[in-house]
């Protein structure tokens, strides 16, 4: 057996060769195609890269050029990613919902000659901005479907095309791909993926290939995954999330990857497949946690009766379980009998009945929802890390699952706590620095760390706590330190709160503009009679407003600290939304941006003499018209940390 420290000294493509050479015929990659799943085998992989790479150089790309990719995840992206590599090139993920003008911004910052797009949608962008993005000499496109009209266009190629001049190139010279392999050196970057862009344009962090191998290696000395284990793709390319796992976990491990059908089937995809491990935000466990909710709410009063039943002596074995401790006899019989009558054919459907382990990041998940999963015997831990440390540098230990922590360092990770509080980091796993950006380079790596930008602690026991950035950390106008971030996550372990933006700095008290969840207020309506037409309508229900304040007075009576209870509160007419700017595009909320564009309802919360505001809600279609709607928007005022009930 090799010694996997060993394919440390490798690159991407050296070791895709690798696994080649020890499992030539192994399903590496999987893609679903009007209902069949279609499997590519490692020498298949590796020859659709070995083409791609070749055809690259037969269209003028050479050495150091950048590549873009803009997509949805199909093995292709995948191609032409490894491909990119072996050329010596590198690759560059452009999140699928970006705008035209993002695009251009992007792809001129990053200096990108090639850019593949999965179809017409994507295309369509780029057309729209071709003036302005003279670097970008050709688009490789994958679907044809809609491209009749761009096919007597020289900037335009076909996926297949580029493979057919691939082939020929190879069959000219068979080692050309296997020369420029050898070259590459595991310290070489290899892609540039983006931050998530909270205060501007993104900027391009350098990943090295030697980044994502060492944390595919260390991930799985704490996790163990086995060559057959099988992980389904559904996070988008561009985020680090996503590669993590497609280059890193997979090529160290030798999993197989599965494509879904389409981002609308992947979790009925998930069911066939029935992965061993994944990863997603928060928001997909909150989304599953209340399509549960709602199917047993749907459920006989027998079956109702069993689940909330189990449910209590599940949460009470879970406790057990994550704090690694042995379950009395008694609890373990029942926990037993209540996985295999309800809780077991609970996550069949779900596609979760093979997993051993899932992962969770980005942003707290509350200990309900820990224990809530861990209760139905899903292994929901949580990760923390950043673009620039290849996603995960902290995690959960099995035993050892605390939801007031992001866990332990991962092998080879070191941690300290600066002087101000910033989280540090350091391993193989952290990137080079951020593209043609030297000043932010090394404010990011100063005295040979990994500066987080995140305020955090160790604890007793050596688990991380983070609190929130250092740079959002507030303080009212009497000078007390809260972290907006921290009250939002506490907020949002209501299952009727969705989404919370905090507000305060140098403000008499802390305040609050709230979404709720559709899907479970809808649901909470219905039972109750209560008929709306839109999320506007439902969000402007005086009853919904008050179970909001129930909600929110509840988390006041449980706050750690006086100045930390909220003390105004609004439900904003529409759901924040990363196509509006007030998301990135890893979900986190704009906060300066959400302020600035909501700037009447900001300066409302903290008049306390109006009660009702006017405002003019603007919505834009999917086709891009846009409509405004006049409408009074209630705000509502809490006695702190009284139940005014």
């Amino acid at each position: 057996m090799h010694d996997t420290d060993q394919l440390l000294d490798l690159t991407i493509p050296q070791l895709l060769r690798w696994r080649v050479a020890q499992t030539p015929d192994k399903v590496a990659l999987r893609e679903k195609e009007f209902g069949i799943w279609h499997p590519y085998t490692w020498r298949q992989y590796y020859r659709k890269m070995a083409e791609v790479a070749a055809g690259l150089g037969r269209i003028g790309f050479q050495r150091g050029m950048k590549l873009a990719l803009i997509g949805d995840n199909i093995p292709e992206l995948l191609f032409m990613a490894v491909g990119t590599m072996a050329a010596g090139g590198i690759g560059a993920g452009i999140y699928q919902t970006s705008l035209p003008n993002e695009i251009a911004d992007i792809l001129n910052y990053l200096d990108v000659s090639v850019v593949f797009c999965n179809d017409q949608e994507q295309v369509d962008k780029l057309v729209e901005v071709r003036e302005r993005i003279p670097g970008v000499f050709r688009i490789v496109y994958e679907d044809p479907r809609g491209m009749r009209g761009y096919r007597n266009d020289d900037w335009f190629m076909d996926f297949d095309q580029l493979l057919a001049l691939g082939q020929a190139a190879l069959g000219e010279d068979a080692g050309l791909v296997e020369a420029s392999i050898d070259q590459g050196q595991p310290d070489d970057a290899c892609f540039l993926c983006l931050t998530s862009g909270t205060t501007g344009l993104p900027k391009g962090a350098m990943m090295c290939h030697r980044n994502y191998i060492n944390m595919g290696l260390q991930i799985t000395k704490v996790d163990r995954l086995a060559e057959t284990d099988e992980y389904l793709s559904f996070l988008p390319f561009a985020w680090i999330g996503e590669q993590m796992n497609s280059f890193g976990v997979a090529l160290a491990t030798g999993i197989a990857v599965n494509f879904p059908e389409s981002v609308e089937t992947s979790m009925e995809d998930l069911k066939e497949i029935g992965p061993h491990f994944i990863f997603g935000a928060p928001r997909i466990y909150e989304t599953i946690r209340s399509q549960i909710w709602l199917k047993i709410d749907d459920a006989y009063w027998i079956n109702r009766v069993c689940y909330h039943y189990f449910s209590r002596v599940g949460q009470r074995a879970a406790a057990y379980r994550m704090k690694g401790k042995a379950m009395p006899a008694g609890l373990r019989l029942k926990a037993w009998i209540g996985h295999q009558l309800v809780f077991r054919p609970l996550i069949n459907q779900l596609g979760f009945l093979r997993l051993r382990r899932a992962y969770t990041g980005g942003a707290a998940l509350g200990p309900d929802l820990f224990t809530f999963y861990q209760a139905l015997g899903v292994n929901l831990k949580q990760i923390y890390g950043q673009t620039e440390i290849t996603g995960i540098a902290y995690m959960h230990w099995d035993g050892d699952i605390r939801p007031d922590t992001v866990g332990k360092p991962l092998p080879g990770t070191e941690c300290r706590i600066s002087e101000t509080g910033e989280i540090l980091s350091r391993s193989a796993s952290v990137c080079k620095g951020y593209y043609k950006l030297p000043d932010k380079t090394a404010e990011l790596l100063e005295g040979g760390w990994l500066h987080s930008g995140d305020a955090g602690f160790l604890d007793g026991d050596g688990h991380l706590v983070v609190i929130d950035r250092v740079s959002d950390v507030m303080h009212t106008r009497a000078g007390e330190m809260f972290s907006p971030m921290f009250l939002e996550n506490k907020l949002k372990f209501s299952p009727y709160i969705k989404e919370a933006v905090v507000f305060g700095d140098q403000r008499d008290y802390v305040a609050a503009l709230i979404n709720i969840d559709p899907i479970i207020v809808g649901k909470w309506a219905e039972d109750r009679g209560l008929s709306f037409t839109t999320y506007m309508d439902l969000s402007l229900k005086p009853e919904v407003a008050e179970l909001i304040r129930g909600e929110v007075a509840a988390f006041n009576r449980n706050a750690e600290k006086a100045h930390f209870r909220i003390r105004r509160f609004a439900i904003l007419y529409k759901l924040l939304d990363m196509d509006d700017g007030e998301l990135t595009k890893t979900g986190k909320i704009r906060r300066q941006f959400v302020r600035e564009k909501y700037r009447l309802l900001y300066e409302t919360l903290y008049d306390e003499g109006t009660a009702v505001r006017e405002v003019e809600a603007e919505f834009r279609y999917q086709d891009g018209q846009t409509s405004t709607v006049r409408t009074q928007m209630p705000f509502y005022t809490l006695a702190w940390g009284k139940d005014e009930n």
